[in-house]
Order: C-alpha cells, then structure tokens, then sequence
C-alpha cells in the first residue's frame, strides 16, 4: 500500500496536538486543507482515525494504534533533522561564559578541552568573575550563561542549576605545624592569620558567617584578589588559606588541616537570564557541561 508521506505529517501533528488548527498553525497551512488531508487518509486506510468534537479531535482506538507508529517515525526524523541543523550552526558562533576561578578549575576547563576538540569553529569568550560580578553581567546582556559558587545572588531574572558540590578545606604551611594534628576545633584557628578572597565577595561574606556561628572574631590579615594567589600565598608562610580540596596537588606542599567540625559543603551553579534562549552553539555547551556532571540538577 502506498500512502503519501504528507498524509502521515498531518495526521502526526493533528494527533500531537490534539487539535487541525493548532497543526495548521504548526504547519503553516489552512484547516480545510488539513481536513481533506485527513479524510484521505481514513478513506485509504478505510477507518476512521479521529473524532471531531467541540474542543479539537481525539483519536479513535485505529487512531490510536496508527500513531504510536507514527510517533516513533516522526520523532527520529525530527531528531536526526535536529542534529544535522546542529551540526551546521556549530561551524561558526561565538560563546561567552563569566566564571569564578573554583568553577573554572573545578568544571569548566576539562569541558571546554572536549568542546574545542568538538567544535573548533566556535570562539569561546571567557571573563574572570566573582559570583555578584558575573550575575550583574548576566543581567546587563555581557554573558550567554555563567558558572560561579554559592552563595549566588538572588534574581527574578536568573535561574539557577546545582551543577556540582564543592569540597572546600582548610590549609596551611609546615610553619604551622601545630595545627597538623588530628581534629583541630574551629575556633583555635582565630589565633593564626587567615588568608580570603575580598569583602566584596560572597566567599568573604560566607566565612564571615562561618567564623560567626562559631563566635569567634573574623578578620582576615590577607584578602586576596583571586583564588589562585591563596595557595602560593599559604606555601610562603602568610598564613591559613581556604580552598576547594580539588584545587590542590601533590606537589604543592601544603597541608589539609584536620578540622574537628567540617566546613559547610557549597556549590557550583550554572546560571542564566529565564527569559532569552541561548543560540545554538551555547546550548550545545551548557548540554555538554550538565551531563557531565552526575550532581542532581535543581531549578
């Protein structure tokens, strides 16, 4: 039996969509068309496959049978149609991304080696935020998306993805040697000079809260411009730094203090504006980077 593959199309989106002027809509063509496609169709098939009521169409139990084939056949060329649609918009675009140093260290840069190797076309722009830096750009239209740890700043603009928990721990030199023993109470470190990002930014704001709710004092000696100085910083000597566990490396020679209570657990987020779709090149990104992590994902 041959039946025109234009009569399956309609009778696939008229069934999707419950509904002939939402599939003429669908498929830029006018009801009676639709209709007259449809009755072919039946009269080829000698059934009937809907029943017209006042709120659209519901298919008949032949109806019924009919497009669970046809939806298994429609959904793969609607697939495939998409990947080739993919793979040509990803020969050219440009991507920005604003990321803290932990986010970049901690999920960005293994995943951006794997979307080069993938895309090479695709020029990726990438900025040095803190989270309240990235968030504002983000707002202002500077960023397709941005990866930066918790605590985020809250918008009605921006939504938020959970896209890995982050490990962070306390460290210091062998000049502080006492501290190198086992279970270590929070509190003993208020006598040696601690190391931290700056007062304006949220991890200042978050071991502020720390130190606090173990009421003692907080008044980092040295506030670091970026997270990257804090390990060098803690190897000379300067003091306690903190730092995410992933962050550090055999050969760095620096040393985890055993805390007696352990550091509050944060977050990596992925963050964008809810309103704007992101171009082709940025989804594929943003797909690559929230598979990869195995971190339940929380809107």
């Amino acid at each position: 039996m041959y039946i025109s593959y234009d009569y399956y199309r309609v009778f696939y989106y008229v069934a999707k969509y419950k509904s002939i002027s939402q599939a003429a809509k669908q498929l830029l063509q006018n009801q009676p068309n639709l209709s007259k496609t449809i009755q072919n169709l039946e009269s080829a098939l000698d059934c009937t496959l809907f029943i017209r009521n006042r709120h659209g169409v519901t298919l008949t139990p032949e109806g019924e049978k009919l497009y669970s084939h046809i939806k298994i056949a429609f959904e793969h060329i609607e697939a495939g149609e998409e990947e080739i649609s993919l793979e040509k918009s990803l020969q050219q675009g440009i991507v920005s991304v604003g990321v803290t140093e932990v986010a970049l260290h901690c999920v960005l840069l293994p995943i951006l080696k794997q979307y080069r190797a993938r895309h090479p076309a695709i020029k990726i722009h990438i900025t040095n935020h803190s989270t309240p830096q990235a968030t504002e750009a983000l707002k202002n239209g500077l960023l397709d998306f941005a990866l930066v740890t918790t605590p985020t700043v809250k918008s009605s603009s921006i939504t938020e993805k959970v896209i890995k928990p982050i490990n962070e721990v306390a460290i210091c030199s062998k000049a502080y040697s006492e501290l190198l023993e086992p279970k270590i109470p929070f509190t003993k470190l208020q006598d040696y000079p601690i190391i931290l990002l700056g007062s304006s930014t949220k991890t200042y704001e978050r071991y502020s809260n720390i130190f606090k709710s173990h009421g003692i004092s907080f008044d980092p000696t040295i506030e670091a411009a970026t997270t990257d100085q804090i390990l060098p910083m803690v190897k000379a000597d300067l003091g306690i730094g903190f730092i995410p566990e992933d962050m550090i490396k055999k050969e760095d020679d620096v040393y985890k203090i055993d805390l007696l209570e352990k550091i509050p657990e944060r977050y990596i987020c992925l963050i964008k504006r809810k309103e704007d779709s992101l171009s082709v090149a940025a989804k594929e990104l943003e797909r690559l980077i929230v598979s990869k992590q195995s971190f339940t994902i929380m809107t």
